[in-house]
This record gives structure tokens, C-alpha cells and sequence, in this order.
């Protein structure tokens, strides 16, 4: 059996094939796997999160003052105070190299109810520990600097497209990075430059995939917005199953198991 790195040199050379079809149904079944405890523990957590933020929020800032920036920073942002955008920026990439473990969690949720094993609620918080949390907030750091950093760069010059536009691309390139840093074991550069060369070996196909990912997550919002919580998680299922499909679960593991044997 191949390695991942052998694996990696392979779809470099001649690429891989993917299915629309088959991609999307062992999505759907995957996620049905996790779905409630998924969005159980999704909905708590960020409860929380939100009581946390908001009181953290009124106690150090002006709620009000901070929404009229907010909106300003979309309609005219150069009517906001540099001091503000770079706290607001900074802020909010602490928060997301923060959660961004946490939402790795999810990943080794979906590959847990892939292989039939059980998880619990400390499964969400399974990349919280060295090596995986070191390397998980460096990527989330370097991928909101360059993206969203970028982008209000740009919109505060007037060029909102474009600046939207860059970081949706940025993200989109990065979509495998941490799946290969929790199921290849690479580090963090290894992980940005491999997600970069399968993302764009196929862009068209899998950019279809997470369009088709992302609408299916958001089908909670219609009825009643608390199904969101229980509609995310697709997503996440959507993420693992690309990555399984193209490069392997745990291919060092399997092979160290055939070797034992």
C-alpha cells in the first residue's frame, strides 16, 4: 500500500479521478452518521462561545458603537479609524485560530462514524493537544492573514469584489490543508502547498462540491434557524470524503497494521 507522500507524488504526476455522484452520496452518508451528535455539541459549544464573546464585548466596548463600525467597515470603510479595523481584524483572527481545533474536531468525528467507532463529546476536542493544535492555529493564522487581512486591505481601497474575491479563493485552495495535517501528518507548509496542488489539479468539480456542500448546510436556516446547528456539519462530512476519496485515510497506520500481519 501506498504512503500518503507516494500518494501526493502520484495525483502530482498523474493526477486522480473523482465523481460527482459518488462523492456527494458517501457525503450524505457519512454525515447522516454524525449529524445529531454533530449538531448537538455544535449548538452548545457556540451558545457558549456567543454568551462568552458578547460579554467579553459589553464589557470592553460599546455594543452599539461596535455594530455602527461594523456596518460602516461594508458601506465606507475609510470612515472607520485604522485603530478599530486592526482590532477588529485582530480580534477576529484570534477567535478563529482559537475554534479552528475545535472545528477539526469534526473531521475526526466524520472519519470515527466512517470506520464505525464510537465518539464522544471529547472527540470535538481531540486536536486541542501538541502536535495537531500548534500546526491547526499556524494554518488558520496564515490563511486569515492572507485572506481576510488582504481582503479589508483592498475594500478599504474601494475594491470590495476583488477583496471578497481573494479570500474566497484563498480559502478555497486551503480546503485540504488540515486534513492533511490530522490524517497525512504534515506540517504546516507541506500541508498549504499539497491542498494548492489538488485543489487545483480539479478546481471546477470540487469547487461544485463545496457550493454543493455549503447550500445543504445552510438548508437549516429555512423553518427554523436552529436546524443550521444540524445542517453544518455537512460540510464537514464534505471535507472528510474528498480527502478520503483522493488521498487516503491514515495510509502509514494501514500500512504498519499489513506489516505486523
Amino acid at each position: 500500500m501506498k504512503s500518503t507522500q507516494q500518494k501526493i507524488e502520484e495525483i502530482k504526476n498523474n493526477g486522480y479521478s473523482l465523481d460527482f455522484e459518488t462523492i456527494f452520496e458517501s457525503t450524505l452518508a457519512n454525515y447522516k452518521k454524525i449529524a445529531v451528535y454533530a449538531g448537538l455539541i455544535l449548538l452548545v459549544f457556540l451558545s457558549l462561545l456567543f454568551g462568552v464573546l458578547f460579554i467579553l464585548v459589553n464589557t470592553f466596548y460599546d455594543f452599539d458603537t461596535l455594530i455602527k463600525n461594523i456596518s460602516l467597515m461594508n458601506e465606507n470603510p475609510k470612515a472607520v479609524s485604522t485603530e478599530f479595523i486592526l482590532s477588529y481584524l485582530g480580534f477576529s483572527i484570534l477567535t478563529s485560530c482559537l475554534i479552528s481545533p475545535f472545528q477539526a474536531g469534526f473531521l475526526k468525528m466524520a472519519d470515527c462514524g466512517q470506520k464505525g467507532e464510537e465518539f464522544q463529546v471529547s472527540t470535538i476536542f481531540e486536536y486541542y493537544k501538541f502536535p495537531y493544535f500548534v500546526s491547526i492555529v499556524i494554518i488558520t493564522l496564515i490563511v486569515a492573514l492572507s485572506g481576510t487581512g488582504i481582503s479589508i486591505l483592498l475594500e478599504s481601497n474601494g475594491i470590495k469584489l476583488l477583496g471578497g474575491l481573494f479570500s474566497c479563493i484563498i480559502s478555497f485552495l486551503t480546503f485540504l490543508s488540515i486534513p492533511l495535517i490530522i490524517f497525512g501528518k504534515m506540517n504546516t507548509i507541506d500541508s498549504i502547498k499539497t491542498s494548492i496542488l489538488i485543489m487545483s489539479k480539479k478546481p471546477l468539480m470540487l469547487l461544485g462540491l463545496i457550493i454543493v456542500g455549503l447550500l445543504f448546510s445552510l438548508v437549516g436556516f429555512i423553518g427554523c434557524i436552529i436546524g443550521i446547528f444540524f445542517t453544518i456539519p455537512f460540510i464537514y462530512s464534505m471535507n472528510y470524503t474528498i480527502y478520503e476519496a483522493i488521498v487516503g485515510i491514515n495510509l502509514e497506520e494501514q500500512n504498519e497494521e499489513l506489516l505486523s500481519n
